[in-house]
């Protein structure tokens, strides 16, 4: 099971400009085929249905840490998201049409869905699939799809950095790529442990060094390129089996293995769109209620 922790994995920019079609861009990164809900999806089920847990401990510890650092990752790209929809227009009254200028935005569907809010789509609206996970049975053979799913999503990641300057969303995309540069190393030595051939060497994908990203640099200046969290107060402790040696494709540091989860970041708190009716058309009187349940608490 998982705790939940009323933080995000790191904490977002104050201030966060108002930037539908960077929205739109980010939503491939959360419900694209190589987005943060199939990197969730691949990795719960493959863990859940993982044959043989405790004979392979250090390999199914692997793959269920890095599922529960993906829950975050899912809800780290949605906060995104909802970031650059903040401060959309907002009015109460409807003939004004404050939506008006939002119909030419690329992606309306968070504004007609979400009032305003992300999608768990992709940065065209199709919905996120089931179809995109893979769950063989076979070790190796999921090692290997989930190394090729690491590759891809950083990839996307670096794709979707160079489309968009906006601060909120480089922060979170220059933290996904360190960390997933982490999940693709882990899969990477995981499969070198159970076969001897050396991943990273063979398809080093993309051939793009994190020290080029801007956004990147002060994750790897605090070593989050080297650690692999456990998410767990006292379970998953034989990672370190797989998770050990040196960080070669970066600085060489030693990598190590964390109990428990990151510091991270309050999560933003959201404005509310009367436009949306959201959280309610009147937001004063739902405001008022909920300052009551928590007076009489």
């Amino acid at each position: 099971m998982f705790l939940r922790i009323d933080k995000l994995q790191i904490e977002l920019p104050a201030t966060t400009k108002f930037d539908p079609n960077a929205a739109a861009a980010v939503q491939e990164l959360l419900g694209g085929r190589f987005g943060e809900m199939s990197t969730l999806n691949n990795y719960l089920h493959q863990s859940v249905a993982f044959k043989q847990k405790k004979q392979l401990r250090p390999f199914y510890e692997l793959v269920a840490s890095i599922t529960a650092e993906e829950v975050g990752h899912v809800e780290l790209v949605a906060a995104t998201i909802n970031c650059l929809l903040d401060q959309a227009p907002s009015s109460d009254d409807p003939e004004a049409a404050p939506y008006e200028a939002v119909k030419d935005m690329r992606f309306a569907h968070h504004f007609i869905q979400g009032g305003p809010g992300h999608t768990v789509a992709n940065s065209h609206g199709a919905p996120w699939s089931g179809d995109y996970v893979f769950n063989s049975g076979n070790l190796v053979l999921d090692l290997l799809h989930n190394f090729f799913l690491e590759c891809g999503a950083r990839t996307h990641k670096a794709r979707v950095y160079e489309m968009t300057s906006n601060e909120t969303a480089r922060t979170m995309i220059g933290y996904l790529l360190v960390r997933g540069g982490v999940h693709q190393a882990a899969y990477a030595l995981a499969l070198e442990r159970v076969t001897g051939v050396q991943m990273s060497r063979m398809l080093p994908l993309p051939k793009i060094d994190n020290a080029k990203f801007e956004h990147t640099r002060r994750w790897e200046e605090r070593g989050e390129h080297t650690k692999l969290y456990s998410f767990s107060p006292e379970d998953y402790t034989n990672t370190g089996a797989v998770w050990s040696g040196k960080a070669e494709w970066a600085d060489g540091a030693d990598l190590q293995v964390v109990t428990g989860h990151p510091e991270g970041g309050e999560a933003p708190e959201g404005t509310a769109n009367s436009s949306g009716f959201a959280p309610e058309y009147k937001v004063e009187e739902i405001t008022e209620i909920a300052k009551r349940l928590m007076k009489n608490m």
